[in-house]
């Protein structure tokens, strides 16, 4: 390389630097006739930006995709914020417990549940202990047979997302005192 300014060496450009600064140069050339049509450059630009994410997809652990996933599934959560409850609603204003956590899995991580708390009971792993929640897991309250009636989305550090009743909505609060299994539908 030849030598810059007080004699110190130029560095190599990074990749990401000349990725962006192609896209960038590829936009400017579409916007000013140089590259031939729009839709070309366009084109182009869409397939640099589709391969670099498929490439970054494929780099990542089981357990970093299973992060992105509960990232997604504790986002789409947050936005149901005070929401109204509704016996048998299932979004996507309105919902009950079930309803609540079928929105939330069908839109953040594409699962499709049941709507019912214990049928959802029965489709998770189950976890044997409150130790071993993690960020995304499933709450339920159970009767003393077992029987699943209500269910909720673990936030982490006690804290759950839920519809909770008529009157109330869809909140993040401590959980309380009550008879609770647990289970996991994200697997890490």
């Amino acid at each position: 390389m030849p030598p810059s300014h007080a004699g110190a060496r130029m560095r190599a450009p990074r990749p990401t630097l000349v990725r962006l600064t192609t896209v960038a140069l590829a936009a400017a050339f579409a916007v000013s006739g140089f590259a031939g049509t729009t839709s070309e450059a366009s084109a182009a630009t869409t397939s640099t930006a589709a391969s670099t994410q498929t490439t970054q997809t494929q780099h990542m652990s089981a357990a970093q995709r299973a992060d992105r996933k509960v990232h997604r599934v504790m986002n789409v959560t947050r936005n149901q914020h005070g929401d109204p409850y509704q016996y048998g609603a299932a979004g996507p204003s309105r919902f009950d417990c079930s309803g609540l956590v079928m929105y939330v899995f069908q839109h953040a991580v594409g699962e499709s549940l049941p709507h019912s708390a214990d049928m959802q009971m029965h489709r998770a792993d189950r976890i044997w202990h409150r130790s071993h929640l993690r960020r995304g897991d499933l709450v339920f309250q159970v009767d003393s047979s077992g029987y699943a009636f209500h269910v909720g989305i673990y936030a982490g550090r006690g804290y759950m997302w839920d519809a909770p009743h008529s009157g109330a909505r869809v909140h993040k609060h401590k959980m309380y005192q009550a008879r609770w299994h647990f289970g996991r539908l994200i697997q890490r």
